[in-house]
Formats: structure tokens, C-alpha cells, sequence
């Protein structure tokens, strides 16, 4: 049985063929691709064009018949269509700094403390509403009282392959305008924004059949037609499926672009202690709710990587790991979620003078840099780990990385070491395999997310870290907490 998932991140791409025997699954890259948002004018923008032909490219690529395709991204960004389904407007990126500009407009409509008793969200500046905000008081509120429909960028990518328009329920979630208590979009944000319901498709949940490829683009690709499905299609809640540790004392951080770090609930938790905190509330597969803090995660790296690489000098991130290694410890800290690190561009001048401002001084080579990032990134998982405790009431006693990141052993090393807690890393397809797992379940090949995180555990074995130097570790933390108190 093949089943095919599309998985965009913030930095690539791609589309993997998975196998399912009946008692495992195994994975096929098809395609793969880097791409990243592209300033045009004053916009950032993301080529959607470009990411479809590559989804359409992977289609191609398929093994063998098809049993149904599921495409999961970021949250947040979306596009336009009109009647006929044409692209109205280019596909924004969810950084482009409108949001900061017109972030008073918003919360002069509604304020941070309602929408979080409304949504649930975390107040940031990329949610869709956010988004959608900056656009009135751009005076662009003729493009949403025009639009036929707003399509979150996966439910925009599965209407060009079916024509069908739906608003899947976990990226709907978390798009500071989803009522968990109303089960559908708020009237309340809607109506303070004056924003129509039926921009808005059907609210679908996860493991819907949403449609079947048009037949126009079945014959112009040379590929059988093949059902498509409503997935978990915010890609950190199909990651947060695949965590081999069932259990409810596990910490899951869904290591990528963003670090998604979390425990799940079969319900949100909406108080005045997760406001002050800032924990989001997430919506994902029914009894999997993610109660988590969003932190910067790998963006940082990956901008020091581009911008080394507009020099002309192209590093790896094995290369930068074992620079790190051989750097002095706790030299430096940053705040990983400092918004002057949100958008991007020169990242290193942006390190340098946040360390400046606190130290006199900088990091004296790329190697002491990174340590400085991947130790800050450490000490930011230590404040989120206590918070959620505290907040929660649960005493958490392991944490499972899953995603790209969990290959990189020197963060999962220092995670643990941080942490005091044993860190199991993987599964590193983790997106790709919750994906799947809803697939099979909406096939009836598996009948709960337990079955399938079995199944992943059989097919995808995780590696152990224990805590090691631990009292150093806790000194730095110390040092760390004191540059930056929690507000």
C-alpha cells in the first residue's frame, strides 16, 4: 500500500512515498527541495507556483498505485481565489514585518487577554488574524470583501489538485480566529474585523476524504487518479502523532524552522497563567491537543548558514556542530525569541549585538557563535520545561525531539544536559509519518493513533541521550535565567 505526503517547512520541502506492510511502514524520498520567501517591494512573499510544481513533480515520481495523498505545512499563511478559482493575490509570508507596523490596529479591535479567552492562541505577530489586520489598515480590506474564498496554503495547494475548498480543522486552530467552545470560527473576531464566515471553507477535521485529483490534471501529468486527505495538515500537529512515547508525562519538541515544544491534552487550557505565559493552544487529532511554547528553533542557524553562503562560503551543519564543540562554554547568551531575530537578514550583526548590549563584547569566530545559539536554544527548552509544570501540574520525566532535529546529537546532548531529563530522539520523518498515520486510519488500515505510534516505535527506533554534567549546566542556567527573568 503506497501513500504519498507532502510536508512544506519554512526552509524546503518534500513529497515521501510510504509503505505499509500491515506491521510497518518504510519511506521513499521522491522529491525534495529548498525554497525560502522572496522580498518583493516591501512584501515577503513565498513562490507558490514553485512549491506546487514540486509537489507535482513527487506525484509523478510514485512507486505504484496510489491509495491517497496528504499535505501538511506552516500555519498561518494563506491565499486568496476568486469564483472561478483563480489566485487572486501573491501567497505572503507569515514574516513579513506589515504585522508590526499595524499590530496596534489589531488589539485596538479586540485585546491580546480576549483573543486568548476567545482562540486560545498565543498572541504573535504571524497569525492569520494578525495577517489579515495589517491588510485593512493597509487598506486592503477590498481584497477579503472580494475574495470568494481564504485558503490556508495546504488547503490552497489541495484545491488546485480537486477543486474542493475546505478550512482543515488543525490549521484553522491555530489561526487566532477558531472558537475551541464554538467549534468553528469565532463570530466574535469575525465580527470585530468584519470579516464574512464564508471566506472561510466548511471546517473539516482531520482524516476527512476531502476529494479526487481533477481529471484534467490526471491526464496532463500522466499519473491514476487517487483520493486526497484532509490530514492533520498543520505540520507540527502531524509531527506531535508520530512521538513514539505515548504517554502523558512526555515533553515533545518538534524540532525544525520552529522548535514546537509541548505536551498534549485532550483539551485546551485556557487560564490566566497560560496567558501570562503565553502557551498556545493547538488543535490536532481528537484527544491529541498540544498545549505548547513556539521558540525560534533552528531559523537561527539556518540564517547563519545563508548568509555565510551569500559570502561564498558554505558550511554544513555538521561543520558548524563541531566548530560549536570545540568553542568555550556558557561564553554567551542570547534570547532565541528576541523579535529582532524574527524577520530575516543579517543574522550575524544581529547576534553580535545583542551580545554586545549585554556583554561588551562578542562571540570571537563562527564557532563560538554557534555555541552561543545552540546553548541559548538549550536554555530557552529549560524556562519553557518549568513553565509548562507549572502551568500544567504534570512533573514531566522525559522529552522526545522528534523532526530534523533530532539527528543533530549536539542539541540533543545539550537539551538532556539543561533539561536534567533523558532525551529520545525521533523519529526525524516525524511530520511525514503522522501524516501517514491518518491516512491509514482514514483507509481503515489502523484504527487509533495508539496503533500507529506502535507501529512507528517497530519501524523507527529513537536514541537516547542521558543528562550528563549536569550541576555546570544548571549554573549556566542560573546565569542564563538572571540576563533574562521571566516577565
Amino acid at each position: 500500500m503506497n501513500l504519498l505526503a507532502f510536508d512544506l517547512g519554512g526552509s524546503g520541502g518534500k513529497v515521501m512515498e510510504g509503505h505499509f506492510d500491515g506491521k510497518r511502514i518504510t519511506l521513499s524520498e521522491l522529491v525534495r527541495f529548498e525554497h525560502s520567501s522572496v522580498l518583493m517591494g516591501d512584501g515577503l512573499y513565498w513562490e507558490i507556483a514553485g512549491i506546487y510544481r514540486n509537489l507535482l513533480d513527487g506525484l509523478r515520481k510514485a512507486s505504484g498505485p496510489v491509495l491517497s495523498l496528504g499535505i501538511d505545512s506552516f500555519s498561518n499563511d494563506f491565499g486568496f481565489i476568486d469564483k472561478n478559482g483563480e489566485l487572486l493575490t501573491p501567497v505572503r509570508c507569515y514574516r513579513d514585518e506589515r504585522t508590526s507596523r499595524y499590530a496596534d490596529y489589531v488589539y485596538g479591535k479586540i485585546s491580546p487577554r480576549r483573543l486568548y479567552e476567545l482562540t486560545g492562541n498565543q498572541n504573535a505577530l504571524f497569525s492569520t488574524l494578525m495577517q489579515l489586520g495589517a491588510m485593512q489598515a493597509a487598506g486592503q480590506d477590498w481584497i477579503l470583501d472580494n475574495a470568494y474564498k481564504l485558503l490556508f496554503v495546504p488547503d490552497l495547494l489541495i484545491y488546485f489538485l480537486t477543486g474542493e475548498a475546505a478550512a482543515e480543522y488543525t490549521i484553522s486552530s491555530v489561526s487566532q480566529l477558531y472558537s475551541y467552545s464554538d467549534r468553528e470560527f469565532s463570530k466574535e473576531v469575525l465580527e470585530a474585523f468584519n470579516i464574512r464566515r464564508d471566506l472561510f471553507g466548511p471546517v473539516v477535521m482531520p482524516g476527512t476524504v476531502t476529494g479526487q485529483l481533477r481529471e484534467r490534471l490526471c491526464r496532463e501529468q500522466g499519473i491514476s487518479p487517487f483520493r486526497v486527505v484532509s490530514v492533520c495538515e498543520h505540520d507540527t500537529a502531524s509531527a506531535y502523532l508520530s512521538s513514539p512515547l505515548d504517554r502523558r508525562d512526555a515533553i515533545i519538541i518538534s524540532s525544525g524552522t520552529w522548535s514546537l515544544m509541548g505536551c498534549e491534552l485532550q483539551q485546551p487550557l485556557i487560564n490566566e497563567a497560560a496567558y501570562r505565559h503565553n502557551i498556545a493552544n493547538e488543535g490536532g487529532y481528537p484527544d491529541h491537543h498540544r498545549f505548547l511554547k513556539n521558540v525560534m528553533g533552528s531559523w537561527i542557524i539556518q540564517e547563519i548558514r545563508a548568509e555565510y553562503r551569500f559570502k561564498g562560503i558554505e558550511y554544513s551543519y555538521a561543520e558548524l556542530e563541531n566548530m560549536a564543540k570545540k568553542a568555550t562554554p556558557f561564553a554567551f547568551f542570547i534570547d532565541v525569541d528576541d523579535t529582532c531575530f524574527f524577520a530575516p537578514g543579517n543574522i550575524l550583526g544581529k547576534i553580535e549585538e545583542s551580545c554586545r548590549q549585554r556583554y561588551g563584547t562578542v562571540p570571537e569566530d563562527t564557532g563560538a557563535l554557534v555555541r552561543c545559539v545552540y546553548e541559548s536554544l538549550a536554555m530557552k527548552y529549560r524556562r519553557n520545561l518549568e513553565l509548562l509544570k507549572e502551568v500544567t501540574g504534570i512533573s514531566f520525566s522525559v522529552i522526545n525531539i522528534i523532526g530534523g532535529g533530532s539527528k543533530d546529537s549536539l542539541m540533543c546532548s545539550f537539551t538532556a544536559n539543561a533539561c536534567c531529563l533523558p532525551v529520545a530522539a525521533g523519529p526525524q520523518e516525524a511530520t511525514v509519518l503522522g501524516n501517514i498515520l491518518v491516512q491509514l486510519i482514514a483507509a481503515g488500515k489502523i484504527t487509533s493513533i495508539k496503533e500507529g505510534r506502535n507501529i512507528i516505535v517497530d519501524s523507527f527506533p529513537t536514541q537516547v541521550y542521558e543528562p550528563e554534567d549536569t550541576s555546570r549546566w544548571k549554573e549556566g542556567y542560573d546565569r542564563y535565567c538572571a540576563l533574562f527573568p521571566v516577565k
